[in-house]
């Protein structure tokens, strides 16, 4: 199945919010974590990792990949917060 170009971007910009959306949802964990409820550490280190990867792969490229940089970035982030508190 081809996508059109539109059709392809509208996809991306999806898949990206989508990305965003999983992400931020680690903060009710990471307020669960502060508040003394802590959680196993081992699935955000890997997200972080993960992320942290694709995160790479997208900036390391000669025409950057934005979309892939920006939708990871925030696993990065939340993933190491939340590992750190769950601890």
């Amino acid at each position: 199945m081809n996508l059109s170009p539109k059709a392809f971007h509208y996809l991306g910009v999806v898949a990206t919010i989508a990305s965003l959306g999983m992400y931020v949802s680690y903060i009710p964990q990471i307020i669960d974590n502060l508040h003394g409820f802590k959680t196993n550490p081992t699935q955000p280190l890997a997200a972080a990792i993960n992320c942290s990867l694709w995160v790479c792969y997208g900036l390391l490229q000669q025409k950057k990949d934005w979309p892939i940089a920006i939708a990871n970035f925030p696993g990065v982030l939340f993933g190491l917060i939340a590992f750190f508190t769950a601890l």
